[in-house]
């Protein structure tokens, strides 16, 4: 059976180091507490809405994806594979029920950045979920191979500001070695390829400067994303289940024809790499 994902140790607090001491140190790095739990929780916010929607308590699948651009999502609604769950109690997505290739699972679209994709992980994961899957579109940072293509994303840069409230400061938000070691050849069946390596997370797409993307690439990220630093940082804190990926689709929109994910938007690709995943980790916990 896999072992839980380990917690995190408790980092530096507020006044730990100079520039937090004098107060010229960023706002985003103070009064953090890694220590201490959040007085407001995911729980009492699903209560509460339950309460004021009228729906009854009741546990989401086990296994949960986010679909940021929601194509998936829409591909499996307009094939009638999808169908809406009645007792998902957040405020701002639609949860849907999945059966795909001998997997269940629920899947959520349109849930882009780090700070929206974190908030409905804590609320998943409150409601009953055990894995969480992620899957992105991303923007090509590595010369080859040329898009679409799959990134098992093994550590992401914590250029991004939801990260640090999970976790103390440092480079990089990673996944689990023990779910990377379950997913070991978990894709060498797919005749979509699926790498694996770094990604760099950003809160500003449109701020993707020559100088960054320079930067990046001679650094060895494979490709730019949005919610990956914060998802994991948030797995690492309570010690949740969390597995990302990058789709691979673009160069940024510097050359005509980008964009072009596949076959359906690429949702039948995207889908098999979901699957694949859940499989995996589903014989990793026997």
């Amino acid at each position: 059976m896999a072992d839980p994902p380990r917690r995190p140790t408790t980092g530096p607090q507020d006044g730990d180091d100079a520039g937090l001491r004098d107060g010229t140190g960023p706002p985003i790095l103070r009064h953090k507490r890694y220590d201490q739990p959040s007085l407001f929780l995911p729980e009492n916010l699903l209560r509460e809405a339950r309460r004021q929607k009228g729906l009854a308590e009741a546990r989401v699948p086990r296994v949960c994806a986010l679909d940021p651009d929601g194509d998936i999502v829409h591909h499996l609604v307009s094939g009638n594979v999808a169908r809406r769950n009645p007792f998902w109690a957040c405020y701002h997505t639609s949860l849907h029920d999945v059966e795909y290739d001998g997997v269940s699972f629920g899947i959520l679209g349109s849930v882009v950045g780090a700070p929206f994709a974190v908030l409905v992980a804590e609320e998943l994961f409150a409601s009953g979920c055990e894995l969480l899957i992620h899957v992105t579109s991303a923007g090509q940072i590595a010369r080859e191979p040329d898009p679409p293509f799959f990134v098992l994303i093994e550590k992401a840069l914590r250029d991004e500001g939801t990260s640090y409230h999970y976790l103390p400061p440092g480079r990089y938000s990673d996944i689990d070695a023990r779910l990377l070691l379950i997913l070991e050849g978990a894709f060498d069946g797919l005749t979509v390829q699926v790498r694996r390596g770094a990604t760099w997370t950003t809160d500003a797409p449109f701020r993707e400067t020559p100088a960054a993307i320079e930067a990046a690439r001679s650094q060895g990220f494979l490709a730019v994303e949005m919610e990956a630093a914060g998802l994991y940082a948030f797995a690492r804190a309570r010690a949740r289940s969390v597995v990302c990926f990058a789709h691979v689709t673009n160069r940024m929109g510097t050359k005509i024809g980008d964009f072009e994910k596949g076959a359906e938007a690429g949702s039948r690709d995207a889908l098999r790499v979901i699957a694949e995943t859940a499989k995996a980790w589903r014989r990793g916990k026997r």
